[in-house]
């Protein structure tokens, strides 16, 4: 597999060839998780439609959900102004977070409340 060249061209990534993957519940829109692509998991996730993405810690590419079974059926990509960040919506099967939770932004509200 190879990315689009004319989607490639307009990549900006970060200085580890990585941009950054803002993945949201396709229905409700809540953030589920962050993660990082290369041009691979990128061209993977768009060839696919499952949520593939390059693990920093293990220097590889992960499909969400290939061993957990919480698999991400992605329904829409959108590059962001700056072509430096991905906005990917799914149908997320299971929990999104590695700690078995649906989000991995349900643990410490900095800031929250009325204005």
């Amino acid at each position: 597999m190879t990315l689009d060249a004319a989607i490639a061209a307009r990549l900006k990534r970060n200085a580890d060839g990585l941009i950054c993957a803002v993945v949201v519940d396709h229905t409700t829109s809540d953030v589920l998780m962050v993660a990082w692509m290369d041009d691979e998991a990128l061209d993977r996730t768009l060839t696919t439609r499952r949520g593939t993405y390059y693990s920093r810690s293990r220097q590889r590419l992960w499909v969400k959900g290939e061993t957990s079974g919480n698999v991400q059926h992605v329904r829409e990509v959108r590059l962001d102004c700056d072509a430096d960040t991905v906005l990917v919506r799914v149908d997320q099967e299971g929990p999104a977070c590695h700690t078995g939770t649906r989000t991995c932004f349900d643990a410490d509200i900095l800031l929250g409340g009325e204005i």
